[in-house]
C-alpha cells in the first residue's frame, strides 16, 4: 500500500456526494489505499457546526464497510486548524504517493491554500466533478454525479441525502441546530 488517496475536509454533515467520490475512488487501480480525513477545522473557516469527533464517528460509520477505506482521526487529534501541507508530510513518511482530493467547487481558492506551492509538488490533485465547474486538464478528474452540498444540507437536512447507516442521528442533531 505505497499510493493513497487523501480525500479530507470538514464533512459538516457528510453525504452522499461524499460516499459517491469515495465509490469513484474505489475503481481507480492505481490507488491502494483512501484515507478520509475529517478536519478539526477547516482552515478557512472559524467554527463547524458539529464538533469534530462526532463528524469523525460518522465517517467512520458511513464508511466502516468500504473496502480499502481508512478514516483518519489525525487532524481532529490536532485540536487545531491544520493545513493539508502538515497532513501530506504526515502522511508521506508512510506512503510513496499522495493523490489529493478536492472538490471542484476548492478549485477557484486552492492557490489559497497555506504553502500551495510546496503541496503541488508533492501531490497530484484528482478533482471531483461538479456541475458547471470546468476542470483544467492539468488535474485527473473524477467524474461524480451527485450535486449535494454540505451547506445546503446544514440549512434545510434531508435524510435522502445523508449515509443511510446513521442518517437519522445526522438529521437529528442538525435538525436541532437549526433550532436554537
Amino acid at each position: 500500500m505505497r499510493k493513497v488517496a487523501l480525500f479530507g475536509g470538514s464533512f459538516d454533515p457528510p453525504h452522499l456526494g461524499h460516499e459517491a467520490i469515495v465509490k469513484a475512488l474505489n475503481k481507480l487501480d492505481y490507488i491502494d489505499k483512501i484515507i478520509v480525513m475529517p478536519t478539526f477545522l477547516n482552515p478557512f473557516k472559524s467554527s463547524s457546526f458539529a464538533p469534530a469527533k462526532l463528524r469523525l464517528k460518522w465517517l467512520e460509520e458511513a464508511f466502516g464497510e468500504f473496502t480499502k477505506v481508512e478514516v483518519s482521526s489525525y487532524e481532529v487529534s490536532q485540536n487545531q486548524k491544520v493545513p493539508t501541507i502538515k497532513t501530506v508530510n504526515h502522511l508521506l513518511k508512510s506512503y510513496e504517493k499522495i493523490y489529493l482530493v478536492i472538490g471542484a467547487d476548492n478549485l477557484k481558492s486552492l492557490e489559497k491554500w497555506f504553502c500551495f506551492d510546496k503541496l503541488k509538488d508533492k501531490v497530484t490533485f484528482i478533482v471531483a466533478s461538479r456541475e458547471k465547474i470546468e476542470i483544467p486538464k492539468e488535474f485527473i478528474t473524477l467524474r461524480v454525479n451527485e450535486n449535494i452540498s454540505s451547506t445546503t444540507l446544514r440549512n434545510k437536512i434531508d435524510k435522502n441525502y445523508l449515509p443511510k447507516i446513521n442518517a437519522e442521528e445526522i438529521k437529528q442533531y442538525y435538525k436541532e441546530k437549526n433550532e436554537q
